[in-house]
């Protein structure tokens, strides 16, 4: 028999309409859902990395809005899934109000670390940039009990946006995780 998500604890646009480093830090110890081929996939999210809007050197938006930024300047909620290195695809939840482009990287979930095994694991991939985070779409957020010890850190890979933006501690981890 196949679950069907409860709706009073989907995530809704609500959620997301908030500073990124807030829904990072928040997103953390609630479940990341995936429903594939009628199987429905929950796992626990245990790492985010917020990115701030177009001041935050470490965005894409800082570089202006472009095709592959203009998912993030849409409504809170809305998935924004890229290709990186021409062979991952990252997943991001879009945050803050509509037209201002803020997201949180979904970094780590379940027994899955890192972004690119995460996607990979669950089938992510460019088909749902610009989807909205809902059970239609196949990819959404749960509610559960909240994260209780946290670990900040400063953001991975992200040296190219200067020492103030890759020094900063937008990078939420549950304690019981790896930070390294």
């Amino acid at each position: 028999m196949r679950r069907k998500a409860n709706a009073s604890a989907v995530l809704g646009p609500a959620f997301f309409k908030r500073p990124a480093d807030l829904v990072a830090r928040e997103l953390l110890g609630k479940a990341l859902v995936r429903r594939i081929g009628g199987k429905r996939i929950a796992l626990t999210i245990s790492e985010t990395e917020a990115y701030l809007g177009p001041h935050d050197f470490a965005c894409h938006a800082a570089r202006g809005r472009t095709p592959r930024t203009e998912v993030m300047y849409g409504p809170p909620g809305t998935l924004y899934v890229y290709f990186v290195y021409g062979l991952h695809w990252m997943l991001n939840v879009v945050t803050g109000p509509e037209g201002y482009p803020a997201a949180v990287l979904i970094r780590a979930a379940g027994h899955i670390s890192g972004p690119a095994r995460l996607t990979a694991a669950l089938a992510i991939d460019g088909a749902l940039n610009g989807r909205t985070a809902e059970p239609r779409s196949g990819l959404w957020f749960e509610n559960q009990a909240a994260a209780r010890k946290i670990i900040t850190t400063p953001r991975i890979g992200v040296a190219y946006a200067g020492p103030c933006w890759s020094a900063r501690k937008l990078r939420f981890v549950l304690k019981d995780k790896r930070t390294g």
